[in-house]
């Protein structure tokens, strides 16, 4: 990619708000600065919504919400299947804006960018498939009707770390739902979100059903929105203790929520375990985006006849791994979004060290300009070590050890998080066994990948509660009506 095809893809992006079918300034006039993480230089601006604006959005949602819902299913479906062509038709485009704001490789961007879309393939499907039921009462001939209608006016609330990607999987069963929506993207990685509304647009998305605000600071605009008594759901990827307040925030108007957020996922790997299998998931598992994901593994646990080998793969296979800009070619591993999150990889990887851990390799950020952190594979960590307990979210393999299959999921289970574990043995019933015992919304067994978009997205405890993705994502977005016929 050449610095034309860069500017040619920012140019590309609206910088404005999209209310109402219409882009416009904020009220306010205010702009918010994106910033290239590979570089730290601006990229573009964009507007900075104001309270009066979150609130506009969600009057063009309430407006088309009657309209939409009743548009015939298949109408909803043919606009999610031609935005689906549309995005792979803009791939590079969209792939090269994520890499700018976000910092990740082109590769990894083309893959969110088809994963993506796929949502949208997946509930264009799943929009002529809601179903109710028809049954005749157990004690006498009245006959039990239900029936599915939704939500209503729905706020999404996304990360900046799959830009595109998040944003789709709400989108999608909104949209097949016949939900409208206000939408806020996150203020470091606003412009891919930006340009897929535009997508959206062109592919027949009626105005006022998707609706989205920017702004500097989320709860300016977000605590207006969930005050107001005809929003009706929230869906909110990011982290725990944000999606805390925003449940206290919803009780008051008892909002329909779905909360996908922070995570400490655990890489269990047995001594039966195929070595080459599981190092290669662990790559996958740790590396995917850089280490900044919910689901990235957080910590190995490895068993100890297979420790001392384990380490030294992964290590060499981290090691060998290209750092650079996102966007130049050959690039594997691109910086960390911000300055915040670099310094808190160092900050827990100093922490760690401090504590007695072994640099195996990696374990510093090279000079700038950008925010750029080594690939790293710690060994020998003391059991207080913050990383072990804290995500990471950054290019860092943190290793211990166990000696039994019980130990094993002791430690894996030894947290308030829940949302994915990995799993590497080649027993069957080990692997059964171990799957169930695991609290966690979601395993791996034998893969470092889990995401899917026929597959239900989601985790326990502190991990949130809902599901994104097959056939439980659009229910999100659905009430269950029940009709009480009598036929006497």
């Amino acid at each position: 990619m050449t610095r034309d095809d860069w500017n040619k893809a920012l140019q590309a992006a609206p910088t404005g708000l999209y209310i109402d079918g219409e882009w416009r300034e904020a009220s306010g006039g205010g702009t918010i600065a994106v910033h290239d993480p590979g570089t730290g230089e601006p990229l573009r601006e964009v507007a900075d919504a104001t309270p009066a604006d979150a609130l506009a959005a969600l009057d063009a949602a309430e407006a088309a919400g009657p309209g939409w819902a009743a548009t015939p299913p298949r109408e909803r479906g043919e606009v999610l299947r031609r935005a689906y062509q549309a995005i792979h038709d803009h791939i590079d485009e969209l792939a090269l804006l994520c890499t700018l704001e976000m910092g990740k490789s082109l590769a990894e961007s083309k893959t969110e960018v088809a994963y993506a879309a796929e949502f949208y393939r997946w509930f264009a499907e799943e929009a002529v498939r809601i179903e109710g039921t028809f049954a005749r009462s157990p004690s006498n001939n009245d006959r039990l009707l239900t029936m599915r209608q939704p939500v209503g006016p729905c706020l999404l609330i996304t990360p900046w770390n799959f830009p595109l990607a998040m944003g789709s999987r709400k989108i999608g069963p909104a949209v097949a739902a016949g939900c409208t929506m206000v939408l806020k993207p996150a203020k470091l990685t606003p412009l891919s979100m930006l340009r897929l509304t535009e997508i959206m647009a062109d592919a027949g998305l009626p105005k006022g059903v998707l609706n989205v605000v920017t702004s500097r600071s989320a709860s300016a605009v977000t605590k207006p929105l969930m005050d107001d008594p005809r929003l009706r759901k929230v869906s909110f990827t990011g982290s725990t203790p944000v999606g805390r307040t925003l449940m206290e925030q919803g009780s008051r108007n008892l909002l329909r929520l779905s909360m996908e957020l922070g995570g400490n996922a655990p890489f269990l790997v047995f001594d039966d375990a195929d070595l080459d299998a599981a190092v290669a998931g662990a790559v996958v598992a740790k590396m995917r985006n850089n280490g900044e994901s919910c689901v990235a593994a957080n910590r190995f646990h490895v068993q100890e006849g297979v420790a001392e080998e384990f380490t030294r793969r992964l290590a060499e296979k981290l090691s060998a791994l290209k750092v650079g800009h996102g966007a130049e070619e050959g690039t594997q591993v691109g910086p960390l979004v911000d300055a915040d999150q670099r310094d808190k990889v160092v900050e827990l990887v100093t922490d760690a060290t401090d504590k007695g851990a072994k640099v195996v390799t990696g374990g510093d950020a090279p000079d700038g300009p950008g925010f750029f952190y080594r690939p790293t594979v710690l060994s020998g960590l003391s059991e207080d070590a913050r990383i072990l307990r804290e995500e990471v979210f950054g290019p860092v393999a943190p290793i211990t050890t166990f000696g039994t299959e019980a130990e094993a999921l002791e430690l894996a289970n030894g947290t308030e998080f829940g949302l994915v574990a990995y799993v590497y043995t080649r027993e069957l019933n080990r692997s059964l066994r171990v799957s169930e015992a695991l609290d966690t919304g979601m395993v791996g067994l034998n893969t470092g990948l889990v995401s899917n978009p026929a597959a239900p997205f989601g985790g326990i405890k502190a991990s949130g509660f809902g599901r994104e993705g097959g056939r439980d994502g659009i229910a999100e977005y659905l009430n269950t009506k029940y009709v009480a016929v009598s036929t006497g």
